[in-house]
């Protein structure tokens, strides 16, 4: 069963279509290949989780489009929200 969503290869965030607890397997599919990760922290429906390790400073794109930059280092599988994203396009 898939509980999360991602639009483009490039996207560097997904967005949850379920509640999900640490540990939790997160699993979504990009052109027809089926990928997972493990969940670094509990994360609502609807929020956007690091399908990647993002660097502070990086782009964090959601459906192929960019949605701000990393104020933090962000790990692969943990939340991604307004404590570790800058949605003002300065850079």
């Amino acid at each position: 069963m898939y509980n999360c969503v991602v639009i483009n290869p490039n996207d560097t965030a997904g967005t949850l279509t379920t509640d999900v607890l640490a540990g939790d397997t997160v699993n979504y599919n990009i052109n027809g290949k089926d990928y997972s990760l493990k969940a670094e922290e509990k994360i609502k429906i609807f929020h956007k989780i690091a399908l990647k390790d993002i660097k502070k400073g990086d782009v964090i794109i959601k459906y192929g489009c960019k949605i701000g930059y990393a104020t933090e280092d962000i790990k692969k599988g943990a939340h991604i929200h307004t404590h570790n994203l800058d949605s003002k396009m300065t850079n």
